[in-house]
């Protein structure tokens, strides 16, 4: 992929070495238990008040690390209409569009309409970043659908015809987009090195206005009465999971991931999310893994191989 020259990428751009392989595995791990704890609490809280607890306790466990970043004079102000954009996709309009598709639909619909993610990122970088497809851009995202409809279809091409979108597939759609968009503009590199480097105050630069836009989102819906949160271990315990792991471990390991490989290579690797997710099914449920995760590991991981070579 020939990049514009506005994109000024970094000296790893579009290389795919073991190492970024892992930091772009990682998130579609802990995305997948997000997806199944999210189901679960949908009755313990609302989704726009879960979406903001989620990003003000990444918050309060960030602030000891990276306060820095929030004082006058820090790098975060001659940029802050960057991160607040990075802030509304992310943290805002991403998680929150997930937790109210989970309200509505299943893991499993949720994983599906997700794993389009290669196809936005190909489609978005086209149209708005001057990227170019190329064919193997295409192949690779071919393989890696194959790969996830196999998961889904548990082997059994049939089993397709039995799934039926519900408005929560939508919301998750527009969780997808604003996704796409988010990932190529953590690609493009603005903000001083002082801020892209330090791993901890690039996400604090992102939390201090996703937490704002997900307070005004959880506001609108206490406002329209919709809104609940309940208490008790099990609530803890999942507030801990998404704060700890799908919020800070996933979305630091997925912004560097991106500086590296960049975003279309990058957007291949969510497609692991929906063979993560059958897995711990799997592990739950005390069910055996059948030939069909295997197979659509290969093909998933084919997809990212034929995508990612030079």
């Amino acid at each position: 992929m020939q990049l514009p020259s506005r994109y000024s990428p970094g000296p790893m751009q579009q290389r795919l070495t073991p190492g970024t392989a892992l930091l772009l595995t990682v998130p579609p791990l802990l995305w997948a238990g997000n997806a199944v704890v999210g189901r679960l609490v949908r009755e313990m809280v609302s989704p726009m008040t879960l979406n903001f607890v989620r990003w003000l306790l990444a918050f309060v466990l960030l602030l000891p690390i990276a306060a820095a970043v929030l004082r006058r004079g820090s790098p975060l102000w001659a940029h802050w209409k960057r991160f607040a954009i990075l802030g509304l996709l992310g943290n805002g309009c991403y998680n929150a569009f997930q937790y109210l598709a989970l309200q509505t639909s299943t893991p499993i619909n949720v994983t599906l309409v997700g794993s389009s993610m290669p196809l936005w990122m190909l489609a978005t970088g086209t149209l708005f970043f001057g990227a170019r497809v190329k064919s193997r851009d295409l192949a690779g995202a071919a393989l890696s659908m194959l790969g996830v409809l196999l998961v889904l279809s548990r082997g059994r091409w049939s089993e397709l015809l039995a799934l039926r979108l519900v408005p929560g597939d939508l919301y998750m759609m527009l969780a997808t987009i604003a996704w796409a968009f988010y990932s190529w503009m953590l690609a493009r590199t603005h903000e001083p090195a002082a801020v892209r480097q330090d791993w901890s105050a690039f996400l604090m630069a992102q939390l201090v206005f996703g937490a704002a836009w997900s307070g005004a989102f959880a506001a609108g819906e206490w406002a329209l009465g919709d809104a609940y949160i309940g208490g008790g271990w099990l609530l803890a315990a999942a507030l801990a999971f998404i704060v700890i792991g799908p919020a800070i471990v996933a979305y630091r390991c997925w912004g560097a991931g991106v500086q590296r490989a960049g975003p279309q290579v990058a957007g291949f690797f969510t497609n692991l999310t929906p063979l993560f997710a059958a897995l711990m099914s799997a592990a739950f449920l005390k069910e055996t893994p059948h030939w069909y995760h295997g197979v659509a590991f290969v093909l998933i991981v084919g997809g990212i191989w034929v995508s990612s070579r030079r």
